[in-house]
């Protein structure tokens, strides 16, 4: 497929509106890290923060300074697998980790924590004027959301912000993007959109005291992680929106729990979105698949169908064929395009942001949530009026 996918640079310059980013030009902002080491803080030792933070060493040649989390037992962990080192006055623990992380001497921050305290999190940390690298979803509920996307708001024009949805940042899915927006598949009837697998297991959590034991498992908390939809589910809900540049408008459909063991979340949803232009998209997720897994993306026009794998195929076929990609790297791949893209602004003196497009999807989420919670169909209207909050109860050890 040599000659067919875009190339880095024509990417950055003619597909970041498209894909989400706003990018500014260097002469729009003021300084430049160009010849100096990025220092680089992790919130969140867990999984997801020790299997990210090496890849910022690796790919962009940034320096982790320092690292935050609830518990030692993690950080420990952390550095077990890693092979990191950090000054040990640069070890933040407890639940006020993350904000002194912040408040230390740092270009930017990278929260991978459980995405409740993402909110309170992000606007500290653009407060502090630290550019941002943020996990999804943005946040666990309406509020949150509204709370991320006015500290993108700060952000935008000053500081890099970047939420990172690998699929928008892999060539193959952009120029798939592209060709299905000018029209190559025609006008699109219907979707498919699914993500079936068992990626997120309950971990063992024998011996730890029972706040540790629920935050080991914070993905099985919906006041922690937000349910399937969001923790998990997001990546194929966010690459609907990208191919079809905009969130839907409505949803209804049911969520529920068969095989779950721990937490509070669902473990499989089928859902109904509509989005503009008369196309509706089916949704299916479940957590608990044996023998089978895929996370499809699928497009059906008038002229042709679009069929798109997270970590696999990518291609159109139809009116006007591409064969795209055989399989593609999304998920470590994607990581490491947007971990480069972060921290190349930073260097360069631009400055990315995509912190809209990132909480409509989080709130196309919730709006599917919402609408298996009422059994009835739910408006994008009625999900922007909710106000309620979920406690995460961590202070108080529940």
């Amino acid at each position: 497929m040599k000659g067919s996918v875009l190339d880095r640079r024509r990417m950055l310059e003619s597909s970041c509106a498209a894909g989400g980013l706003l990018l500014l030009k260097p002469a729009t902002v003021f300084g430049s890290h160009a010849n100096s080491a990025i220092e680089i803080g992790i919130v969140g030792c867990g999984n997801r923060g020790a299997w990210i933070a090496p890849l910022f060493v690796e790919h962009s040649g940034s320096h982790v300074a320092a690292v935050a989390d609830l518990y030692p037992r993690r950080i420990e962990d952390f550095f077990r697998r890693t092979k990191l080192t950090v000054d040990p006055a640069r070890v933040y623990k407890g639940i006020r980790s993350g904000e002194e992380l912040i408040q230390s001497k740092l270009d930017a921050v990278v929260l991978e924590a459980a995405p409740y305290i993402f909110p309170t999190l992000a606007n500290a940390a653009v407060k502090a004027g630290k550019h941002v690298f943020m996990a999804k979803p943005v946040a666990v509920d309406v509020p949150g959301c509204l709370e991320v996307k006015a500290a993108g708001a700060h952000a935008r024009g000053k500081l890099n912000f970047l939420v990172d949805f690998q699929t928008r940042a892999q060539d193959a899915f952009r120029e798939a993007m592209q060709r299905v927006r000018r029209g190559d598949i025609g006008k699109i009837i219907l979707g498919q959109v699914s993500y079936n697998d068992t990626s997120i297991r309950p971990q063992p959590t024998e011996g730890l005291p029972p706040a540790e034991a629920r935050m080991r498992n914070f993905y099985f908390y919906r006041a922690l992680a937000g349910d399937l939809p969001l923790s998990r589910d997001i990546h194929v809900i966010d690459g609907a929106n990208f191919f079809l540049g905009a969130h839907p408008e409505k949803a209804m459909g049911i969520g529920r729990s068969n095989a779950h063991s721990v937490g509070d979340c669902h473990d499989n949803y089928i859902l109904t979105y509509w989005y503009p232009n008369d196309c509706v998209v089916a949704f299916s997720s479940t957590e608990f698949t044996t023998g089978y897994r895929d996370m499809c993306m699928r497009f059906y026009g008038t002229a042709g169908t679009l069929d798109a794998h997270y970590n696999g195929t990518v291609t159109i076929g139809g009116s006007n064929p591409w064969p795209g990609v055989q399989k593609d790297d999304t998920f470590r791949g994607g990581a490491v395009a947007n971990i480069k893209a972060f921290i190349g602004a930073i260097r360069s003196g631009s400055v990315l942001n995509n912190v809209d497009d990132a909480v409509d999807s989080t709130l196309s989420a919730l709006l599917g949530r919402m609408a298996a919670d009422s059994g009835r169909v739910v408006t994008w209207e009625e999900v922007l009026r909710d106000r309620q909050r979920l406690d995460p109860r961590v202070e108080e050890g529940a």
